[in-house]
């Protein structure tokens, strides 16, 4: 009896250390994080491959730059979709699964969107890839959450957001150098090769979730959720910074690369190509912007980002290739910096269905894509870059004296507090 009881002791003791979150310590919080890097990596680098390429759809499909502009915003409309519902399946079905799933569709219309003529069908795989892209964002950041200990998920978000900043960079850059010494074709065929590769290493590198627990909740509890944070003044102005910032950031890396290829610079795209090389100071803006707000505030550093954003954009006014060079990388620090924070304002902001306003911010986000690729086309045609330049430039600062100006009315904490008594 006393053997039966210890083995029973040793027995839970075991799961116990079994089902323990996982530490830097750990193997496994390392083939976590290269796995979720690389499919990051991969994923950022497809959505956003495209956008150099936009000029070179003008000439191939012998459509104007407004049409070409709607590869990127089918894309991001696929994936605000997709966000909706795989976020919603996720929640309730598992978190890998999704993350192998959004390698896969992303994958095969790099396969088939080659050998079409028609940019119609063009359009319309790219809103599937784009469906198939939100797989991972949907269900990535929940996942670190709960298989990795809270003091080393910082650092777990950290690497993925970086990688994403990064995927973000070298499918621009990738994909404009390979095209103009290529072809788009062969470009796109490679990204499948290397997803192809990085879908293998996923699925032989990432543990199974441990600490998943399915949601129990009924769909309209989850809407309800939704439409509440929809009804909160205070989260209205984060969602609609979201909008702004993406949009204004978004505009400038759609349209650049007409301008460039323009007089009086004519750049090559291979040329144009590098310039997304200042997208990389993404990856220095955020932990930057984290790491000053603590000794300053949250909200002081954002408004710096906003201005920085404004200003850099403002620089490329200039017809100095070294001075857009600049701007730019202003530009990028200040986006970066900005959205970094207003993303972690939203947690702190709301005190339930956190998952939810999570999601809506990003769902902002990337409206702020859509809107930064095809609804400013008619501004570029008419008003060409300067004009663009100065209104995306003065977007973001136009919205912070607005939203300064606004009575915050009751803080949020008695909006939940009503919720919570609902």
């Amino acid at each position: 009896m006393f053997l039966k009881n210890n083995v029973t002791k040793e027995e839970n003791s075991n799961k116990t250390i079994e089902k323990k979150p996982y530490s830097v310590k750990d193997s496994y919080f390392w083939r976590i994080n290269a796995s979720l890097a690389l499919a990051s990596f991969f994923i950022f680098a497809s959505m956003y491959a495209i956008q150099p390429l936009l000029p070179v759809f003008v000439d191939e499909f012998q459509i104007s730059v407004s049409v070409s502009s709607l590869s990127m915003s089918f894309t991001i409309i696929g994936l605000i979709v997709g966000l909706i519902i795989l976020g919603f399946l996720s929640d309730r079905m598992g978190r890998t699964q999704f993350i192998k799933i959004s390698l896969l569709g992303a994958i095969f219309p790099f396969l088939l969107m080659p050998i079409t003529d028609s940019f119609i069908i063009f359009i319309i795989l790219r809103f599937i890839q784009g469906f198939a892209l939100a797989g991972l964002p949907a269900a990535a950041l929940a996942y670190l959450h709960e298989e990795i200990e809270p003091k080393s998920a910082a650092f777990a978000t950290a690497l993925y957001i970086s990688s994403n900043a990064l995927g973000g960079m070298a499918g621009r850059v990738i994909t404009g150098i390979v095209s103009d010494a290529i072809s788009w074709q062969v470009a796109f065929y490679g990204l499948a090769a290397f997803g192809g590769l990085i879908l293998i290493l996923t699925h032989f590198l990432l543990p199974h979730s441990k600490h998943f627990q399915p949601s129990r909740l009924r769909f309209s509890k989850d809407i309800d959720g939704f439409l509440f944070h929809l009804k909160d003044p205070q989260l209205l102005l984060v969602f609609g910074l979201g909008i702004v910032l993406q949009m204004s950031f978004t505009g400038v890396w759609t349209y650049l690369p007409f301008y460039l290829q323009g007089e009086p610079f004519l750049l090559s795209l291979h040329t144009i190509s590098y310039f997304f090389l200042a997208y990389g100071l993404g990856v220095i803006g955020s932990p930057l912007a984290g790491w000053l707000s603590s000794f300053i505030g949250l909200e002081k550093v954002r408004i710096g980002g906003m201005l920085t954003l404004g200003i850099g954009i403002l620089f490329t006014v200039h017809n100095s290739l070294p001075i857009i060079v600049v701007g730019l990388c202003i530009t990028c620090l200040g986006f970066f910096t900005a959205h970094s924070l207003t993303a972690s304002s939203v947690s702190e902001t709301v005190t339930h269905h956190k998952g939810s306003a999570s999601s809506l911010y990003l769902v902002s986000y990337y409206i702020g894509v859509t809107l930064g690729s095809s609804a400013l086309a008619p501004i570029w045609e008419n008003f060409h870059w300067k004009g663009l330049a100065v209104l995306l430039g003065l977007i973001p600062m136009v919205y912070l004296l607005v939203s300064r100006s606004i009575p915050h009315g009751r803080r949020q904490n008695t909006s939940n507090s009503a919720y919570m008594n609902k």
